[in-house]
């Protein structure tokens, strides 16, 4: 039976705390981070970038109709807009909810005060967030995951029963929020812009990066919008990723992959065709993004699961595993290396191909893709041939390691 601690912050191990490295979580992650990319590319190369989100730009709502466009260019950017907006998000909250509960019960088993030194790693992670926003970003999700995770944190000492009651009543009020923003949108349909100002066309066209830097800070009570809005989701997901890494969603074997094809069967089943009908919904955007998209998340979990299970991948990962596995260990820095990377290529400061190249096609966007996913990849397999984990992950842990643990709880006892 999952009971609270005895002892108030103190860690009790769980009998199904996982004590070695699970590859699919690592394969997951480096997929999700490739999927991130997907969505962010199109932010970098649109007029306005992130600022045009905010002035009129439909950029991430309107996939482009194939009834009025029937080109394969046109399927080809619906597609990919659809496989990847939202769902690369979601599926970043699960695998965080699943690390949570994978360092909690490490530290159940060291005997270790909770959230104890997990504090600090949110803190952290917050920090860099607020760096990652004002320097190279506007969009950055890692500060709304660290709010979130010390909130779910603090619920990993609390009962099943509390926790199951938190991650209903959460995913509740996230649909209910969902579903009023979504009768808000539908109501003004039309008092909003059709594109991105040309003030916000200049700044990302021909502005200096210290004018980008500037505007952020200037706009960033609302370009942190979407982490309070999607607030009361990740906390859902995460405590989510908490039930499937202690179910063995992620774990070798038999009963991982039958619960893998059950996540398979129904989160594809029920998610692609809600996330279709959100999708050719114009003003659903809200449902498509937070609503549809995470179901279909839980649904790509069991499908890469369940691929790595028949292709023999989790054994000894191959070519295309292989690197995603390690893209998936350096998560953090490619997080942020794409980021750095697409800013540099698409902006006016860098090579400006943004305004070079709109009009011409989606094609070159996918290939922008395609080319920095490539060396991200690339650069991971490299990296952790010499080193045992990425550069941001290496600083947080140099970082964190010279702040002293100040308590130590006894050996903490099993409960069953």
């Amino acid at each position: 039976m999952d009971t609270p601690s005895a002892a108030a912050g103190r860690t009790r191990p769980e009998p199904d705390a996982p004590r070695a490295r699970l590859p699919l979580l690592d394969v997951l992650r480096g997929t999700a981070i490739l999927g991130t990319l997907a969505t962010n590319i199109w932010i970098f190369t649109a007029p306005g970038a992130e600022m045009g989100l905010l002035s009129g730009s439909a950029q991430l709502v309107d996939v482009p109709g194939l009834l009025s466009d029937p080109s394969l260019a046109a399927a080809a950017e619906a597609l990919m807009r659809f496989a990847a907006n939202g769902k690369s998000y979601a599926l970043l909250t699960l695998l965080f909810g699943a690390g949570l509960a994978v360092q909690f019960g490490s530290a159940a088993r060291r005997g270790r005060r909770w959230p104890g030194r997990f504090t600090w790693r949110a803190l952290f992670l917050f920090a860099e967030g607020t760096v990652h926003f004002a320097l190279v970003f506007a969009w950055d999700v890692l500060m709304g995951y660290a709010v979130a995770s010390l909130l779910v944190a603090w619920l990993l000492t609390r009962s099943r029963r509390v926790r199951t009651a938190a991650m209903w009543c959460a995913g509740a009020f996230h649909i209910a929020v969902m579903g009023l923003l979504t009768l808000a949108l539908a109501a003004v349909q039309g008092a909003a812009g059709s594109g991105p100002s040309p003030e916000a066309v200049r700044l990302y066209a021909e502005g200096g990066y210290a004018d980008q830097v500037a505007a952020r800070l200037q706009n960033a009570a609302v370009l942190r919008l979407e982490p309070v809005l999607a607030f009361a989701m990740m906390v859902f997901l995460l405590l989510v990723g908490v039930r499937l890494l202690r179910a063995g969603a992620f774990d070798p074997g038999p009963a991982g992959a039958a619960l893998r094809w059950r996540l398979l069967t129904w989160g594809l089943g029920a998610g692609v065709p809600l996330n279709a009908a959100t999708t050719l919904v114009g003003d659903a955007f809200f449902l498509d993004r937070y609503v549809a998209a995470p179901v279909v998340a839980l649904g790509l979990v069991g499908l890469i699961g369940t691929l790595l299970d028949r292709f023999g991948g989790r054994a000894r990962p191959g070519p295309v595993a292989g690197p995603l596995a390690c893209l998936g260990r350096t998560a953090m820095s490619g997080y942020v290396l794409q980021n750095v990377l697409a800013m540099l290529l698409c902006y006016g400061f860098g090579l400006g191909l943004a305004s070079r190249l709109w009009g011409s096609g989606p094609w070159w966007v996918i290939g922008l893709w395609a080319g920095i996913s490539l060396v991200l990849l690339a650069g991971s397999v490299l990296w952790l041939r010499r080193f045992d984990r990425g550069p941001l992950e290496a600083l947080q842990k140099a970082v964190l390691d010279r702040i002293p643990e100040r308590e130590r709880a006894a050996a903490a006892r099993v409960s069953r």
